[in-house]
């Protein structure tokens, strides 16, 4: 029995598994959306959305106490991947970007910050497509 397992294993070993998780949430905070498979989406949603919520809380207490503020972004940066790369090849901070852009974007909003497009089948293996992306306001 699985009682109080959390996460899914998608066939990878639990570091790589790590990586993979931190890499996909800092490319969809980097590009605002990603199309990856259903099931990789379906894993790193949830811990997008309590990202956003950190973020969120941290910028809510920066104001008032600028000790919770520096806590959520090392805790945000812990948990995520701490660069990502554009097209060019030029490395961009994702966790300035999530307590600069995308926190702010959503202060008024309670929770549901990512939405899930199921896309079809991939042509050369038919797994199960999806689109991961930010909502935009």
């Amino acid at each position: 029995m699985r009682h109080h397992v959390a996460g899914r294993k998608l066939s990878r070993s639990c570091g790589h598994r790590t990586a993979l998780r931190r890499n996909l949430v800092a490319a969809l905070f980097h590009r605002g959306r990603i199309e990856t498979t259903e099931a990789k989406a379906r894993a790193i949603r949830g811990q997008a959305e309590k990202l956003i919520t950190l973020a969120k809380r941290g910028l809510a207490a920066g104001e008032e106490d600028s000790g919770r503020g520096v806590h959520a972004r090392r805790l945000a940066a812990g948990r995520m991947a701490r660069w990502a790369t554009d097209a060019e090849g030029v490395r961009v901070d994702v966790v300035k970007k999530l307590f600069e852009e995308i926190a702010p974007r959503y202060m008024d909003r309670p929770g549901g910050y990512t939405r899930m497009y199921k896309l079809g089948p991939r042509k050369g293996d038919a797994a199960p497509m999806a689109l991961l992306e930010l909502v935009e306001e």
